[in-house]
């Protein structure tokens, strides 16, 4: 296969996750969507039809494959890097009122849309049901990370542990991830009626969510970026997916496997970011930024990355 032949085939994968963000930002300046239907829509995605495709995906998976501990494992660890890196340099380079908006920037992926997009288009059943168990592990980190780098930094604020553990315990795709394995594990079959309903339900999901993300960002807000959003969102989509993928195939990772990591670590800013940020009173401006640079960034990023390392014969 020659290099023209292998980057078509990263475009097909890549770019059709990529062109419904752009369509929703063409629905938005038509006029056809507005801010209330991307409000409704968004409520929909996460609170039912996102987890529905969690649900079912599992149910249908192979556990003896998509259960990988050691790639887990090696997901949560190098979360864990990537967020203490983004720390260390937002502490030297970063001013302070900033640095938790920035640490959560650079660090908290969209691993529940655009990157279980980027798995199914790429690896199918595999990337939907691994993906969907790498979301269970690092949706609970999200919470946690974030919501200790914001109140650091933030006057007023405090750590409420309880608080936290509530809301990751009421997340409706942590809960389709516990609520699926029972029935992974041993085997129980629902009606083959409820399972085609579910999935017609379920293929709402990333094509809503993606229309949603265009909707939602700001051409004239990037416009009056600043270095700090620039410098996280370079932080995001290049220097921790570099890294943290390089350590991954020095630690034995390759083929799907690799693969999977990668599209994770190479995530736009989740849009969960701003409404934290929001919610304590920081810097909202700030936290939109990064994530309307990250995401259109992404189409790039994501591209040449996996088009290198298929190039590498490393995926």
């Amino acid at each position: 296969m020659n290099l023209i032949e292998l980057f078509s085939r990263t475009l097909d994968t890549t770019l059709p996750v990529f062109a419904m963000v752009f369509v929703g930002m063409g629905l938005k300046r038509l006029k056809w969507i507005d801010s209330a239907f991307v409000s409704t829509a968004s409520a929909l995605v996460f609170k039912a039809t996102l987890p529905t495709l969690i649900f079912l995906s599992l149910i249908k998976a192979d556990l003896s494959v998509a259960l990988d501990v050691s790639l887990m494992v090696f997901f949560a660890a190098a979360t864990l890097g990537q967020f203490l890196l983004s720390w260390v340099w937002a502490h030297y380079r970063i001013a302070h009122q900033d640095r938790g908006i920035y640490v959560q920037g650079a660090f908290r992926g969209n691993c529940g849309v655009v990157g279980l997009a980027l798995a199914a288009g790429m690896y199918g059943n595999y990337g939907l049901s691994a993906g969907s168990l790498l979301l269970g592990v690092v949706i609970v980190m999200y919470n946690a990370f974030s919501v200790v780098v914001l109140a650091f930094y933030q006057p007023g604020q405090s750590t409420d542990w309880r608080s936290l553990l509530k809301h990751v315990a009421k997340n409706p795709l942590i809960i389709s991830v516990f609520a699926a394995l029972p029935f992974t594990a041993l085997s129980i079959s629902l009606p083959s009626w409820v399972v085609t309903s579910g999935d017609y339900f379920a293929s709402l999901t990333l094509p809503l969510a993606l229309i949603c993300i265009g909707a939602t960002l700001s051409v004239s807000s990037m416009r009056d970026s600043s270095q700090v959003a620039l410098g996280a969102s370079l932080m995001k989509m290049v220097t921790l997916p570099i890294l943290s993928t390089l350590a991954a195939w020095m630690m034995g990772f390759s083929g799907q496997q690799l693969g999977l990591l990668f599209l994770f670590f190479a995530s736009p800013t989740a849009a969960a970011s701003f409404v934290m940020v929001k919610a304590i009173g920081g810097n909202v401006s700030l936290a939109a930024n990064i994530i309307a640079i990250t995401t259109l960034m992404a189409s790039i990023t994501v591209t040449l990355g996996v088009f290198v390392l298929r190039l590498l014969g490393w995926v």
